[in-house]
């Protein structure tokens, strides 16, 4: 019994497939494409197997032959009409054991046919009989490639790869194929195979001596060619052209009232003659006519040669956008550059920040301040470097890749380019997309930016590009050398508030079709709705919290036929329901092995409480709470700084081996890792020792050494905002990330008291309640 699996099914047209052997098939029935992709997702293995009648278009069980070929898919292509075209290597025969159809694709459950493993000189004999026998049929075929004959005389120790590789490559009807795939012991398949061979030799023969009679005469091929020659010409003197000189005139005609540069000329000239020359019938016309349009499109010589005013530009900015101060100055300083100096280079800047603060939507309002065309590429989840490069031509369907279509779509060659979620982008098989970006985005080369379908060198260094993410560490160093990085921060509240009541209100009213008169949200509503409603470091869900008041306001105008609604503090919960928010995470009394801690994350800070439980042990230190491998080694490096200060602390001389020590951290199935939680691990580790309490007012960030040095971390604007959102107003950090207090905004900097520390011991006097 050989071994069973599920599969989904293929069932195939005219042809059979063997085991040891590749073959490209064309899918089209719905079924069959839907089993295909089915099969993408479940180690690339399907069930192929011929119907009886290739008339039949949605075969059932008894339409199928029960024994068919398990294979393995290696490419899938979509072509443009609608056709998937995969790469597939048969695997074994197997037979079909059940078969359900439930609509959408067929899946049959399958048993192997193990091969029969008989030797002898008899087999032997039968596999240089059937050898022999294939080379005369090459012979007179002439059809069949040299490695095909290699991969025969690999196979003359096993008679059934023998049997598959021959069989296989035979143009005789599937029907006898299908026979010799069906037929178990090999002794009887290479009798099969050797009377089938003779069968088709003696056809290839007659085949052969009719061609040859018949070769004398003119084809019906050449004679149509030579008609239609004929009639090409004729057309010409009577100035009754075809379509294709039609098509090459007026090709002609836009390369005159057009500038294009001299190697691009030359290219379409080539390209135009090949043209003129090609069969009209024939596929490669189509594909030629599709490149000369595309060269003939791209806006090689044309640009925006407006600038515009730096106030008027400053206004613009301000009108859409509330805050990103830094991007506005970026944006100012290189329009007063390009007043001074035309020629200069765009800026290439990178704006990473958490989501919902506005990175997508100021590229926009940049483009509008400059007056240039805007061209949007999302690239998150791309794979695939032919998307950034293009296809090459050779390709059945070969396209340009997504940055030269956008130059297409904005018809100038310095458009505002933005490049969305690059640090979303992933490598595989088809290539490093991110690496693609390297030409794309250096200002030293990317003057002549060679895209594998067009083939020749574009211009894209009047392009500004602006590239969004939401973690830098994800972009390759060598890709974050290339930009400008612009950090964009959280946002305070009293920025929320701002945004809500210049932007998102009337946007949300206009949305649900509501006038600015008819529903009333006033300041102190918003502040509910930013307090206790969301939690976020951008402003997506104020946004849809602002639009479910307006849709409930439309329902009460239209239901209770009210002329206006006024939203307040008191009705609130009417349109929201109760407080998602009402009250903070942070601690209100002083505990014992608990210290609050902060981090960073892709959505802004957090805070990020820290629990440590002192029991009577061996000296094991437990760490939970899904923590990386830099978090672990943080908390140890903590330990061995406790150990070190054992004395001053006046802990017991053996804690470390009589106590075992539990180190959590709550929410425990969200991951983290990071070194700067080193200095909130050793205060709670000591609190739990000494049985000091933690003040709950502070929070902290630092990363530890074992000599007990405080280092430096990163995010502090986005670990401060997180403390201030939960009401923490006092934060111990590095002694030198005394520089980013400046960076925090003016509001939450006045609020709050940052404790500067070098040392864990000026830590542990501040933080420990004595």
């Amino acid at each position: 019994m050989g071994k069973k699996s599920t599969l989904s099914f293929l069932p195939l047209r005219g042809m059979v497939l063997f085991p040891n052997n590749g073959a490209h098939i064309d899918i089209g029935r719905e079924k069959s494409v839907a089993a295909m992709e089915e099969s993408l997702g479940h180690d690339r293995l399907i069930m192929l197997c011929a119907q009886k009648d290739i008339e039949t278009e949605d075969p059932k069980i008894d339409d199928v032959y029960e024994i068919g070929t398990v294979c393995q898919v290696q490419h899938v292509a979509k072509l443009n009409n609608g056709i998937m075209r995969a790469q597939i290597e048969g695997l074994y025969r197997a037979r079909i054991l059940d078969y359900r159809d439930d609509g959408l694709f067929i899946e049959v459950d399958v048993e192997e046919i193990e091969d029969d493993k008989t030797e002898g000189k008899e087999v032997q004999a039968l596999i240089r009989a059937c050898i022999s026998k294939f080379e005369d049929w090459v012979k007179l075929s002439h059809k069949i490639p040299p490695e095909v004959m290699i991969a025969v005389n690999v196979a003359m120790d096993d008679g059934h790869v023998l049997c598959n590789v021959i069989t296989n490559h035979l143009n005789c009807k599937f029907e006898d194929k299908q026979k010799i795939l069906e037929i178990v012991p090999v002794k009887e398949r290479l009798e099969a195979l050797y009377k089938l061979l003779q069968q088709e030799i003696e056809i290839m023969e007659l085949e052969n001596k009719i061609v040859m009679s018949v070769n004398k005469q003119m084809t019906k091929t050449q004679k149509e060619y030579y008609l239609r020659e004929q009639i090409k010409a004729i057309n010409k003197e009577l100035g009754e052209d075809d379509e294709i000189t039609q098509a090459i005139e007026e090709y002609r005609t836009r390369m005159e009232e057009n500038s294009y540069p001299d190697d691009v000329v030359e290219a379409l000239e080539k390209e135009l003659k090949r043209l003129e020359r090609t069969n009209p019938s024939s596929p490669e016309m189509g594909v030629s006519q599709n490149y000369i349009e595309w060269l003939l499109d791209l806006p090689w010589e044309i640009e925006n040669s407006e600038i515009i005013g730096v106030k008027e530009a400053r206004k613009i900015l301000d009108e859409y956008h509330y805050g990103l101060e830094k991007v506005k100055e970026r944006i100012i300083e290189y329009l007063s550059i390009k007043t001074l100096s035309p020629d200069i280079k765009a800026p290439i800047i990178c704006l990473v920040g958490p989501p919902g603060v506005g990175k997508t939507s100021i590229a926009t309002s940049i483009a509008k301040a400059l007056k240039r065309k805007f061209v949007r590429a999302s690239l998150g989840g791309v794979r695939d470097e032919a998307e950034i490069r293009g296809h090459r031509r050779t390709y059945v369907g070969a396209m340009p890749g997504r940055i030269i279509e956008g130059i297409k779509n904005a018809g100038t060659k310095d458009p505002l380019f933005l490049l969305d979620e690059v640090d979303k982008m992933a490598s595989d098989y088809r290539g490093d997309p991110v690496s693609a970006l390297l030409e794309v985005l250096d200002p030293e080369q990317n003057n002549t930016f060679s895209d594998h379908y067009i083939g020749l060198p574009f211009d894209l260094s009047k392009v500004m590009w602006i590239i969004t993410a939401n973690d830098l560490g994800n972009i390759p160093r060598p890709l974050r050398d290339r930009m400008e990085i612009i950090m964009l921060p959280s946002y305070t509240e009293v920025e929320k508030l701002h945004i809500a009541k210049e932007h998102l209100v009337s946007k949300v009213k206009r949305a649900n079709g509501l006038k600015a008169s008819q529903v009333n949200i006033t300041d102190e509503v918003i502040k509910q709705i930013i307090e206790k409603y969301t939690r976020e470091a951008g402003v997506r869900e104020l946004e849809r919290q602002l639009s479910k008041v307006c849709r409930k306001a439309a329902y009460k105008l239209v239901n209770e036929k009210k002329k206006s609604v006024r939203v307040t503090k008191k009705n609130l919960t009417d349109f929201l329901g109760k407080a998602k928010f009402t009250d903070t995470k942070a601690e209100k009394e002083p505990q014992v092995g608990l210290c609050t801690g902060l981090a960073w994350t892709e959505v802004g800070g957090v805070i990020l409480p820290v629990e440590v439980a002192v029991l009577k042990g061996k000296g094991n230190i437990i760490l939970t709470g899904q923590l990386g491998d830099v978090m672990k080694e943080s908390a140890r490096a903590a330990i061995t700084y406790i150990r070190s200060r054992s004395q001053e602390l006046n802990l017991p001389e053996k804690f470390y081996e009589e106590d075992d020590i539990h180190i959590h951290f709550p929410e425990g199935a969200v991951p983290k890792d990071g070194p700067s939680a080193g200095i909130t691990m050793a205060t709670t580790i000591v609190s739990a020792l000494t049985g000091k309490k933690v003040r709950a007012d502070i929070a902290m960030t630092g990363e530890i050494t074992l000599r007990g040095r405080v280092l430096p971390i990163g995010g502090l604007k986005e670990k401060s905002l997180a403390a201030y959102r939960e009401g923490i107003y006092t934060v111990i950090m590095p002694k030198e990330n005394e520089r980013d207090i400046d960076d925090i905004s003016k509001e939450v900097r006045d609020k709050m008291t940052f404790i500067p520390v070098k040392n864990m011991d000026e830590v542990l006097k501040i933080a420990l309640v004595d």
